[in-house]
């Protein structure tokens, strides 16, 4: 359509390209709308595509602005127009725009049809290349521009544009087909081939199914979206397309899914089909990750339902450093809240990322060092919120808590090695007395049987063997000296049974008290 003049929009809010797309018949005044970006950044890859003849910016947008997305336009593309959209305190930011070679501007307050349509057609009497071709047409809407004004939401109060839908999509029944690509990085060439790949499917029934015919819709969200419309007695046909389309999709190996939506009777309920039916569906397709077709009618009718966590008890359990108690629970909720596809994406993480501040923050209370999960928590949240399915987030959940747990694990063995320090000063400080596990266990205020379990799991040797390496170290010390008598060293060192010290020296050291003393002597 060469008498169009193309016209890209670029502003950070949604509600305003909306309503510059849908302001008037933008065909009908020889002007094509041709897309729209919400920064710079966007536009530029856009510009690049699509060759608009002028581009309609904001000034204030994040990533890229206006003011340094006009400079670029006129340093790569300098035969495009410019009209900046500015607010009352913007002047000097306007000012500087022009000097980059910007056209016009118009201010956002002021924004009404009539302006807008006087600055655009005056910009488009300086495009070169437009001159004897931009021509206002006696014509409706195009299809797009009027399905694109559906999907927003817009009325068609239109009887041509009510007649146009009539002639192009005759037949009883509509469907939605679409593959999410939110959160994906995925080139142009791919994602150009998967539209490709769905559409070459659809050519390939269509020859056999003379009432089935498609369109390809833009979408506000990253996503492919495709309208089907088809006589009733062609719905049953349905699955089995959808199966053949996301078999040949899914030999790209780009890891997606081909969603199908409910069917509809009118095209009037194209907004609802894609609002409240296929992109819900494309939020269950989070909990399904191993399925690369997800049908409306495929569903499971019911799933378990999912008690609310109880972080109160989850928190007492933590104070009471009950920890394999609190994540067993907690992973036991996770079990069964990974599986409830009805949970919103959101929620869900959301709910993960909260156990991670919550954890860390509670073992901190606790002074525990929490150092490297303070850093490393930043990492989960952001991998949690970039993950594409249940299972993925979940598993990033039990990542962390091994983490927690080797930062409990690292006090408690401080915490072990402190107390362990204590029974083994108290052994060498008694040894010479009648000391025992009981007698110990009671100046500790421990359970005998529970400390010589204890003395065992943080010591390489338990609590009988240690005692007879203090006290025959001692001995041989003594031995060595040369002053003391043997039946006297027995008795020193703890041993009340002369004979008993003497078979124990001789088993540990392979020699009796009086030849140890005799080969140390010489």
């Amino acid at each position: 359509m060469s008498n169009y003049c193309k016209l890209l929009i670029v502003d950070d809010e949604a509600l305003i390209r909306q309503g510059i797309k849908h302001y008037m018949n933008w065909e009908q005044e020889g002007f094509q709308i041709v897309g729209e970006a919400s920064n710079g950044k966007e536009a530029l890859e856009l510009i690049a595509e699509l060759q608009p003849h002028i581009v309609l910016t904001d000034l204030v947008m994040p990533i890229m602005d206006g003011e340094e997305l006009t400079r670029q336009i006129k340093l790569q593309y300098p035969d495009i127009e410019v009209i900046v959209l500015s607010s009352f305190g913007d002047f000097d930011y306007v000012r500087s725009t022009f000097q980059s070679g910007v056209r016009d501007y118009i201010l956002k307050p002021k924004l009404d049809t009539g302006h807008l349509l006087s600055v655009l057609k005056s910009a488009a009497e300086k495009i070169p290349s437009l001159q004897g071709d931009v021509q206002v047409v006696d014509q409706g809407p195009s299809i797009d521009s009027i399905l694109d004004k559906l999907l927003s939401g817009y009325e068609i109060d239109d009887q041509q544009a009510v007649d146009e839908l009539t002639d192009e999509f005759p037949h009883s029944a509509f469907c939605l087909l679409g593959i999410d690509l939110r959160g994906r990085t995925m080139t142009k060439e791919q994602v150009n081939a998967i539209r490709l790949t769905m559409q070459e499917e659809l050519d390939k029934q269509a020859q056999y199914a003379e009432q089935l015919v498609y369109h390809v819709l833009k979408a506000e969200a990253p996503m492919i979206l495709l309208l089907l419309n088809l006589d009733y007695t062609m719905l049953s046909l349905l699955p089995y397309w959808a199966r053949t389309m996301a078999s040949s999709i899914d030999q790209l190996k780009l890891d997606t899914a081909v969603v199908v939506s409910e069917p509809f009777s009118a095209i009037t309920g194209l907004e609802q089909a894609y609002k409240t039916n296929l992109l819900k569906m494309m939020d269950y397709a989070f909990y399904f990750p191993d399925k690369h077709l997800l049908l409306f009618n495929e569903f499971p009718e019911s799933t378990q339902a999912v008690e609310p966590f109880n972080l109160n008890n989850f928190t007492e359990s933590f104070k009471r450093e009950r920890f394999d108690t609190a994540f067993d629970y907690l992973r036991d909720h996770l079990d069964v809240f990974k599986t409830n596809y009805t949970t919103d994406v959101f929620e869900y993480k959301s709910f993960l990322s909260n156990v991670i501040f919550n954890i860390t923050v509670l073992l901190g209370n606790m002074n525990y060092s929490t150092q490297q999960l303070e850093t490393k928590k930043y990492y989960y949240f952001k991998a949690i919120e970039e993950s594409r399915n249940a299972g993925a987030a979940a598993e990033l959940l039990n990542e962390f808590i091994e983490e927690a747990k080797l930062c409990i694990a690292e006090k408690t063995e401080q915490s072990g090695n402190a107390n362990m320090k204590r029974l083994l000063d108290y052994i060498h400080e008694h040894y010479a007395e009648s000391l025992n596990l009981t007698e110990m266990a009671k100046h500790f205020h421990f359970n005998p049987s529970y400390l010589s379990s204890y003395f065992s799991t943080h010591h390489n040797e338990g609590f009988v063997d240690y005692l007879h390496r203090v006290r025959l170290e001692k001995a041989s010390e003594l031995l060595r000296g040369g002053e003391a008598l043997i039946s006297e060293i027995s008795g020193m060192v703890g041993y009340s049974d002369h004979s008993y010290f003497c078979k124990v020296f001789k088993k540990h050291t392979g020699l009796s008290p009086s030849r140890y003393r005799q080969q140390n002597m010489r």
